[in-house]
C-alpha cells in the first residue's frame, strides 16, 4: 500500500469533517495491513476534535478506501483516532488546541511547566505559578502536554449546575 496515495485520497475526505490528517501509518500484520490514521482539528469547542467527528470521519474514510480499492483487494484493518495527548506540540495550532492544559516546555534557556492561556502564530502565553510568561514559539525545542489526573474543572459563568 502506498501511504502517499492514501493520504492524497483521504485529505479531502477528512477535510469535509473539518479535520486534517496528522499522520498516517501503514504496517504489515501477517497477510493483512494495518492502516492507522491520526486526525486533528479544532473541533466544536476549538480544543481538538470530538469523538463524534472522529466517528463520522472514520465511516467516510472506510467508504473512500473501499471505493478506491487502494489495497488492491488485500485485507486491511483500519484504525482511526485523534493525534493523542502523548504527541509533542510542534505548531501554533497544536498549542491553540490545548489551551487550558498543563504543558512541559523546554527552551534553550530552561525547562518550564505551566498552563497554556493563549497563543498567536509566534508567541505562547504560559501561566507559571500565577504569572503569565510569553515564550516565542521559535524558541521552544520540546513541548508535551502533562496528564492531570485530579484537576478540578471550573465551570464558566454561563454554565450553571443543575439542581
Amino acid at each position: 500500500m502506498d501511504s502517499t496515495a492514501i493520504g492524497r485520497l483521504l485529505t479531502p475526505v477528512v477535510a469535509a469533517h473539518d479535520l486534517e490528517i496528522d499522520r498516517l501509518e501503514i504496517t504489515a500484520a501477517g497477510k493483512r495491513s494495518v492502516v492507522r490514521i491520526f486526525l486533528d482539528g479544532d473541533g466544536p469547542a476549538g480544543v481538538g476534535p470530538s469523538m463524534d467527528q472522529i466517528a463520522q470521519a472514520t465511516r467516510s474514510i472506510s467508504v473512500a478506501l473501499d471505493d478506491a480499492d487502494v489495497t488492491k483487494g488485500r485485507p486491511y484493518t483500519l484504525e482511526v483516532s485523534s493525534r493523542g495527548v502523548g504527541r509533542p506540540l510542534t505548531e501554533a495550532k497544536h498549542f491553540r488546541r490545548n489551551r487550558g492544559r498543563l504543558v512541559a516546555i523546554t527552551t534553550a534557556d530552561e525547562p518550564v511547566t505551566g498552563r497554556i492561556v493563549g497563543v498567536s502564530d509566534e508567541v505562547l502565553e504560559l501561566e507559571v505559578a500565577g504569572v503569565v510568561q510569553e515564550i516565542a514559539l521559535a524558541a521552544i525545542t520540546t513541548a508535551q502536554v502533562q496528564v492531570e489526573m485530579n484537576r478540578s474543572i471550573n465551570k464558566s459563568d454561563d454554565e450553571e449546575e443543575e439542581v
